[in-house]
């Protein structure tokens, strides 16, 4: 990491507690704990976010017939 940009943020005394002890078991940092949960919650949000747009396109799919790989390449002939 080239450079950091410091912030203060404030945890219910028990998050704060539940942090410090996975900092001490996994031998890190609050700060390397910290930005894990945040990677981790941009990933799950990002996930969350294609699951939605593949769900919307999967039910256009459906509205115009299209169900399988062979009827995709069918109708993107037309």
């Amino acid at each position: 990491m080239g450079t950091a940009v410091r912030k203060t943020i404030s945890l219910p005394p028990d998050l704060a507690k539940e942090t410090e002890d996975i900092a001490r078991a996994e031998g890190k940092t609050l700060s390397a704990v910290v930005q894990d949960a945040l990677r981790i919650a941009r990933i799950q949000r990002l996930k969350d976010e294609f699951s939605q747009i593949q769900g919307y396109w999967s039910k256009k799919a459906k509205e115009k017939g299209i169900l399988t790989d062979k009827d995709l390449a069918h109708y993107l002939k037309k």
